[in-house]
């Protein structure tokens, strides 16, 4: 599986997501849930280094036309408009903001394609605390892991809040010979895993709840947006 650009017009032929150029910089401006050693294989993507292409194909790229993504107005230092795919279910993040309370928001792998803003995130970079805020494109609001939740909700991403603190903070991982991208949330230090053996409306879920990456459930393929 490769990751790629998706045209907003059409989704494409385009270029995939590949490692930063260079190696990442301390940590020393991430909070201490998050400081712990990068994995192996792994490496923590800084900036626009998110947005890095190469040129190969998307296996998305006969699916419907994507409308309306636009990057609105953000205090970012940068800022790259991404759709996530997990390599588990090969299925696209999707945020559900027509869900009840207390689930609205929710964020699940669930779309067999890529079809509009549903799927589409803004990743926002802060050179303070060096990490991203994912804003949801079908919502405007940024997404925040649910530390308080209780049960099999618990650490649930959501697209709820309308500023960034510690719960909606995340380093972002890359691994060149997998091809293959990760999440951490700064709240737990815990990396986000899509919950593919759950049933029921939280079935894809993801959630900030794996001590390490441990395989395909916490890793998802990056594809950029391109407006």
């Amino acid at each position: 599986m490769t990751s790629v650009l998706l045209a907003l017009s059409a989704l494409v032929g385009a270029s995939a997501l590949t490692a930063p150029a260079a190696a990442a910089a301390p940590q020393t401006g991430r909070p201490a849930a998050a400081q712990a050693a990068v994995p192996a294989g792994w490496e923590v993507v800084e900036g626009d280094e998110v947005a890095a292409l190469n040129g190969k194909r998307s296996p998305a790229d006969q699916g419907p036309a994507a409308q309306n993504l636009t990057e609105q107005g953000s205090e970012a230092d940068e800022v790259s408009l991404i759709a996530m795919q997990s390599v588990r279910n090969e299925r696209f993040v999707t945020t559900e903001k027509n869900y009840p309370a207390p689930n609205t928001g929710a964020l699940r792998a669930r779309s067999a394609e890529f079809g509009g803003s549903w799927e589409g995130f803004a990743f926002e970079w802060d050179d303070t605390t060096e990490t991203y805020a994912l804003r949801s494109l079908a919502n405007n609001l940024y997404v925040a892991v649910e530390k308080n939740f209780t049960g099999s909700s618990q650490n649930l991403l959501r697209a709820r809040s309308t500023g960034v603190g510690g719960w909606e903070r995340f380093v972002v991982y890359y691994n060149e010979e997998l091809d293959r991208w990760a999440l951490q949330s700064t709240l737990n230090g815990l990396f986000v895993a899509m919950e593919n053996g759950y049933t029921g409306s939280l079935q894809y879920a993801l959630r900030a709840r794996s001590a390490q990456i441990g395989g395909s459930w916490e890793e998802f393929a990056f594809y950029e947006l391109e407006a």
